[in-house]
């Protein structure tokens, strides 16, 4: 029988003893240049992931969202952008996975047409889904197409508990994730090797200098699957624990309670070297509506736009007409970094370590 306790109370394992670092310090020590910890720029490798914001309209406004998506953001893909992605899916054989995210990718121009360009080149295709989509006007077909391009689903459930989701997320989107969890079961997502279903634990957003460590991947995913399995008979593949990062509403909410800066002093704090060869920024390439390159999402989000050897800003057109994706020497880095390597790290992967 699993215990209902808020996941709050299952990370006090992972809170930091205030001796080791204190309140004080952390207020008043600057924040370290990310580079500088790691002794050198942070290089980038051969490029096998090409991640995808595909625009920032979507059906939730999560309080947590670094992206800031919402029912009211119009901004996606063009019919430009998208043919040149299709070229480059098809052109570049190393690139063995297509991530699509947004706002909710499935509600943006360019998500059916760049799927299927990526599954006939056999590449793998996740979708960065919230679920609730499943039950939008026009959306009711999602299941099944998921299904039969078989999608891995990588889906935001920040808690296995109701109460924490509905306040991070909106009233009704636990009931709404349960079933859609259930409809894709149903399909063989969970079960059938070929239709992978990973969920996401995201933390809640600090309210005070109180700050914890994502909790243990393995053992949270050990909560998550006997609570989901015993009270709605759901199964899934993995749960991936994903450090909020301060940018967006998270970096809004931090900064309205002063909270930013000790909150990236906390993370810098327990950086981990060890993690550092394992950043999904070193081998992926974050991509925006308007066909900009970046080293990962959230630069994306920080307008932090890659840089060729020379210099000069990247765009998917750019890629193109050198014939190239590995055209970036260095990863562009800033403190927030820092929440990727805090701990066991952190990615759109989950865990690193």
């Amino acid at each position: 029988m699993v215990q209902t306790r808020p996941l709050s109370d299952k990370a006090s394992s992972s809170r930091v003893n205030s001796s080791t670092v204190s309140h004080s310090q952390l207020r008043s020590t600057p924040v370290t240049p990310f580079a500088q910890t790691l002794g050198g720029p942070l290089t980038k490798q051969s490029i096998s992931t090409l991640q995808i914001n595909l625009g920032r309209r979507c059906n939730l406004a999560c309080t947590h969202c670094h992206v800031e998506a919402g029912p009211h953001r119009t901004e996606e893909l063009s019919a430009e952008v998208c043919d040149q992605l299709v070229e480059m899916i098809d052109r570049f054989e190393q690139i063995k996975t297509v991530d699509l995210t947004g706002g909710a990718p499935e509600m943006n121009y360019g998500f059916r047409p760049i799927v299927e360009a990526a599954r006939a080149q056999g590449k793998e295709v996740i979708v960065r889904s919230n679920l609730t989509i499943f039950f939008e006007p026009g959306y009711a077909d999602l299941p099944d197409y998921f299904a039969q391009q078989q999608i891995h689903v990588v889906a935001s459930l920040p808690c296995y508990l109701e109460d924490n989701v509905d306040a991070m997320r909106g009233k009704g989107v636990y009931d709404d994730s349960i079933q859609a969890i259930k409809k894709l079961n149903a399909l063989g997502y969970g079960k059938d090797p070929n239709l992978q279903l990973d969920l996401v634990y995201n933390p809640p957003i600090p309210k005070n200098d109180d700050f914890s460590l994502t909790p243990g991947q393995a053992g949270l995913q050990a909560d998550y699957k006997a609570y989901l399995s015993e009270h709605f008979d759901i199964v899934f593949n993995n749960l991936f624990t994903i450090t909020n990062l301060p940018i967006g509403r998270t970096k809004f909410q931090l900064q309205h309670r002063q909270l930013l800066i000790p909150y990236l002093k906390f993370l810098e704090s327990h950086h981990n070297e060890t993690t550092v060869e394992h950043l999904m920024c070193r081998n992926e390439l974050s991509i925006d509506y308007l066909g900009n390159v970046y080293d990962c999402d959230f630069n994306q989000m920080e307008a932090l736009g890659a840089r060729d050897g020379q210099g000069e800003p990247l765009t998917v057109a750019r890629l193109l007409a050198a014939d190239s994706l590995d055209v970036i020497e260095q990863v562009a880095t800033r403190p927030y970094c820092y929440g990727c390597t805090a701990g066991s790290g952190s990615s759109c992967g989950g865990a690193l370590l």
